[in-house]
């Protein structure tokens, strides 16, 4: 008879001990998931995604477009998108988990996180409230949308569109000039 797999499980103030060693160590219900640092590839399309809703959401901004947030519920919930919209409205004095609303989070997948991206932090971040998710698939050069009303992926390979709450009208994103030029799945 097999004994079951111990899977060892973590809390948020466990990865204060982990090492800066490049990767990137996130919890989903405890679940150690570690990826590595991201490639030039990777680097570009998520430079590409932050500027174009940058640009797109306005002035006086509405949202803030960060690069470098989590999506963290204590005490065992940490993911750190490669961006994520929140409302201005939203606590950036304090820690990351008093941010409780988050309209948009994309998450750029190449080889190293694809899976993890696909099968573990979507669903996660749909359990904990984000209003909407994209994945960027390096490989398949599309992105990939799920909403909590709507779970599944939905490949787009042309236009995505998203309506921020509050603006007047849809954004609009080429997926095809997203990826232009950008080469390998990392």
């Amino acid at each position: 008879m097999a004994m079951p797999l111990a899977v060892p499980r973590y809390t948020i103030e466990d990865l204060e001990s982990f090492p800066d060693d490049g990767n990137r160590y996130e919890l989903v219900d405890g679940i150690l998931l570690v990826t590595p640092a991201p490639m030039p590839p990777h680097e570009v399309v998520v430079s590409r995604l932050a500027l174009w809703l940058g640009r797109r959401l306005g002035e006086p901004s509405r949202a803030l477009v960060l690069t470098h947030g989590s999506v963290e519920i204590a005490p065992d919930i940490h993911m750190e998108p490669d961006v994520l919209v929140v409302p201005v409205t939203q606590p950036m004095q304090g820690k990351w988990t008093d941010v409780r609303v988050w309209w948009l989070v994309i998450e750029v997948s190449g080889r190293g996180s694809r899976m993890y991206d696909r099968e573990y932090k979507r669903r996660a971040y749909l359990r904990a409230g984000v209003q909407q998710f994209w994945r960027a698939d390096l490989k398949d050069r599309c992105l990939y949308l799920s909403r909590p009303d709507a779970p599944d992926e939905e490949r787009r390979d042309d236009t995505v569109e998203w309506l921020p709450p509050g603006a007047p009208q849809p954004l609009v994103l080429d997926v095809r000039a997203l990826f232009e030029g950008v080469v390998g799945d990392e």
